[in-house]
């Protein structure tokens, strides 16, 4: 087949930024990213533009789930391999959601997926012969952004990405915070107005503050039937007193949550990304005044939308594959 042409990532606001640019290398590497539902594929040539980006299921949950993991990886290498005969093919970039030891290539824990202590990156390097690299996904979106996007040229940095859950990239002097795999975890820190979580605490972040917990607050407090988040706000911008008090309610805890990490880290600058952020303004204009209500004398940070889009993590995932290869 004829490779298509590479569609560099697009921005999610007004102000762009610059296509990346991942070093000059004549092959190309593979990122993959391991969702719920399905696993994001794509190539990255040496200008760093993604080709070739498909969508596979992701394999349903088995007794071994890391290793249905491992194999559709390696068939999916198979068959770009086919797909682009004349490219070779350096590197595995492999990113997925859960607790990661980013050091040793181990997905400590997924909830969701349901594997625990797994070694991805030993075993598909085993199974495909070539150099590995496995990561945190909102890590990887993270680090795409402090590169290209909205935080670049910035140090200290929170990169929430706000979905069905909440997770985030914490940058500090410029490095990211790993700790072994724990760092991050921002929907589970605990907000005044919290609920039972599906982790066993009460008073999550995310059980208010996440896309997923707007519309599932607006439709048990009796509010009409709508179509996720987005349908919560345009209810609260038509005057619903319900959907505008669910967004309230989560704007207080996103901001609470914020102004704990500017009190601790100094953060100047939280990178907002995922669903929620499509709400635009109506998210944006109300939680930047919360937050500075939050703060005295602290560092009072910006907060900006993401700009590198749905392909971040694969961005992140491709720049962590050409560093196997000692590329920037």
């Amino acid at each position: 087949m004829t490779p298509p042409t590479a569609t560099p990532p697009t921005a999610t606001t007004p102000d762009p930024a610059p296509e990346p640019r991942l070093g000059s290398h004549p092959g190309l590497v593979l990122a993959i990213d391991v969702g719920g539902t399905d696993m994001k594929s794509a190539l990255a040539d040496p200008a760093g533009a993604l080709l070739d980006v498909r969508r596979t299921a992701t394999p349903a949950r088995s007794d071994v789930p890391g290793e249905s993991i491992v194999q559709r990886s390696a068939e999916l290498l198979a068959t770009y391999r086919a797909d682009w005969p004349n490219r070779s093919i350096g590197a595995i970039g492999l990113i997925a959601p859960g607790l990661v030891d980013e050091v040793n290539g181990v997905g400590i824990y997924s909830a969701n997926l349901g594997w625990r202590d797994f070694p991805f990156a030993e075993r598909l390097q085993q199974a495909t012969g070539l150099p590995v690299t496995y990561g945190h996904d909102v890590g990887a979106a993270g680090d795409a952004e402090m590169r290209f996007g909205a935080a670049r040229g910035l140090d200290d940095v929170v990169v929430m990405i706000i979905g069905t859950g909440i997770a985030g990239a914490v940058f500090a002097g410029g490095e990211r915070v790993r700790a072994g795999g724990y760092a991050g975890e921002l929907g589970h820190a605990l907000v005044p107005g919290g609920l039972d979580c599906t982790c066993g605490l009460h008073g999550c972040l995310e059980t208010v503050g996440s896309a997923g917990a707007i519309a599932r607050r607006y439709s048990g407090l009796g509010g009409a039937s709508v179509s996720g988040a987005r349908g919560v706000f345009a209810s609260a911008a038509a005057g619903d007193a319900i959907a505008r008090q669910v967004i309230d309610d989560a704007v207080a805890a996103l901001a609470f949550s914020i102004a704990q990490l500017v009190a601790i880290l100094g953060t100047e600058a939280v990178v907002i990304g995922g669903g929620l952020a499509q709400a635009g303004d109506a998210l944006f204009g109300p939680l930047r005044q919360q937050v500075d209500n939050n703060l005295s004398f602290h560092r009072h940070p910006v907060i900006l939308a993401a700009q590198m889009g749905q392909d971040a993590g694969l961005i992140g995932a491709a720049l962590r594959a050409r560093r196997l290869l000692d590329l920037p």
